[in-house]
């Protein structure tokens, strides 16, 4: 199975758990051109990683950086962020 069979909607984004550990869970996301992930937080670190495809992410502390294929953020907790999609994209989350 592959990230993009996970998602069975077109919408602009798709977020879908596929693991659940004792410590931790990984989620897949789907953002596609021009999709907006909104302004949301998370209450505990993140790495989100990209794996196909190209997206911006931002946060409330004027942090902007752009992901393509192989490379990752680390997420704050408590720090309001958001996600565009500049091509179709796939992406991992672990929290």
């Amino acid at each position: 199975m592959t990230l993009k069979e996970l998602h069975t909607t077109e919408k602009g984004v798709s977020a879908k758990p596929f693991f659940k550990g004792i410590e931790g869970t990984a989620m897949a996301l789907q953002i596609k051109k021009k999709g907006i992930l909104k302004e949301h937080i998370t209450k505990v670190p993140t790495i989100l990683t990209c794996i196909q495809g190209e997206v911006i992410f931002e946060n409330e502390k004027n942090l902007k950086k752009t992901l393509s294929p192989g490379s990752y953020i680390e997420i704050e907790p408590l720090v309001k962020h958001w996600i565009t999609g500049v091509k179709d994209s796939q992406l991992i989350l672990l929290k």
